[in-house]
């Protein structure tokens, strides 16, 4: 009997071992399909003037990453943030509540939140809050990517000055040839015409404008957006490139894969670093 308990015993230590040393969330990789510690990879994202954390909007392993590469990148001194997920005109609001003018309740109210803004990206704003951090609302406000995608770029000269602050200085450079924009015409399969792309890239123009206009010399600064917005280097980084040539820019890409370990090699043309998560990952929303 003691016997049979031995080996039933060691049977679980052996399984636990077993899930311990094989069964993990996430691998990281470098463009040329090397696996990379995040020591490593944060040492180079510290060099950067910019990095651009393409995320899974609802995968948690992104979020936990974002939190962890902001904390790492500000021990090595100051960071400025900035988000897809807040929109320009929300500026004023979001830097009352990290200056402590207005608080959460009022904060709640009066800014225009994603789903999943408190299990996912309210820990990056209370960092910056807690820690006196600049964060950056880059996203232009919904409505006017709406018009461009009933009315195309041309509907923009109709608005006010006072709205034109909202988005980048017209016109908006454009290249529907990128294969990101050349994707998105495919997966409507027409519907929605050329406006579709468009009103993806005056997004991509307006976060680009603003992530430049705050930046400041040797102080990195780090943006969360949707992998699509900067994955093969186009999108937000395209974007970044115009308007200030040679901009040094590090993107991350997540992705979902069936084995981490065993993963497309296409995936590494998308960004310098690919985040790959089992796709057995919980959602942090549906």
């Amino acid at each position: 009997m003691m016997k049979n308990l031995i080996l039933v015993f060691l049977g679980c230590v052996s399984l636990t071992l077993g899930i311990a040393q094989h069964d993990t969330a996430f691998q990281l990789y470098t463009k040329k399909g090397k696996k990379v510690s995040f020591k490593k990879m944060v040492k180079v994202l510290s060099e950067s003037e910019i990095v651009l954390f393409g995320e899974l909007h609802d995968n948690p392993i992104a979020h936990w990453m974002q939190l962890k590469v902001a904390k790492s990148l500000f021990a090595n001194g100051d960071v400025i943030f900035g988000a897809e997920m807040f929109e320009v005109d929300n500026q004023v609001e979001l830097d009352q509540y990290l200056n402590g003018v207005i608080d959460k309740k009022a904060f709640d109210t009066l800014v225009r939140f994603w789903v999943n803004y408190e299990t996912d990206y309210a820990p990056l704003v209370e960092m910056a809050k807690a820690l006196k951090l600049p964060f950056i609302a880059t996203n232009i406000p919904r409505k006017y990517a709406t018009l461009v995608y009933k009315q195309g770029f041309e509907a923009l000269d109709e608005l006010t000055e006072e709205e034109k602050r909202w988005i980048a200085p017209l016109p908006i450079p454009y290249d529907a040839s990128l294969s990101q924009y050349q994707a998105m015409l495919k997966m409507m399969g027409g519907h929605g015409g050329d406006n579709f792309p468009k009103a993806q890239a005056v997004k991509d123009a307006t976060m680009a404008y603003f992530i430049l206009k705050a930046l400041k010399e040797n102080t990195p600064f780090i943006h969360f957006n949707g992998s699509f917005h900067s994955n093969y280097y186009e999108g937000i980084y395209w974007y970044l490139q115009q308007y200030k040539p040679g901009v040094k820019v590090t993107t991350i890409n997540t992705i979902l894969v069936e084995d981490i370990n065993n993963i497309d090699e296409n995936e590494f043309e998308t960004a310098d670093f690919i985040l790959a998560v089992d796709h057995e990952m919980t959602s942090t929303y549906k």
